[in-house]
């Protein structure tokens, strides 16, 4: 048994299988979910688990080179968050943002409420 870290084991899984530039989805309970992408749901009920501790379990576990979110989420809660853990924040429209998550490899998909908490991180690579 795992001691400390991700303990879902699907979730496990579905990183193990990143490589460079793959990307992984952080979503809200209502962002839509294209049927193409491997999807964790964690949503528990609404408000479980939140953005911020997906984000940071993410954050501790992997390796990232870009982070992208939606232009409407500059200056709101989702954003600060984010920005604890990385400088640099592509932004994108929302719409754009919707139309990225078919390329994504894994959706990670959460019980947030707050509107756009909501990110893409482009994996990268530890050497």
């Amino acid at each position: 048994m795992l001691k400390s870290g991700i303990l879902n084991p699907h979730l496990l899984h579905a990183l193990g299988t990143l490589g460079h530039t793959d990307t992984v989805v952080i979503a809200d309970c209502g962002l839509p979910l294209p049927r193409t992408a491997t999807v964790v749901d964690l949503s528990l009920v609404p408000g479980l688990p939140t953005f911020e501790s997906v984000l940071t379990a993410l954050a501790e576990a992997l390796v990232v080179e870009g982070v992208t979110m939606a232009a409407e989420a500059r200056g709101q809660r989702p954003e600060a968050q984010v920005r604890e853990h990385y400088a640099d924040v592509e932004f994108v429209s929302h719409e754009e943002l919707k139309a990225r998550l078919p390329a994504a490899k894994v959706i990670v998909r959460t019980g947030e409420t707050t509107p756009y908490a909501n990110v893409i991180l482009r994996s990268g690579v530890g050497f």
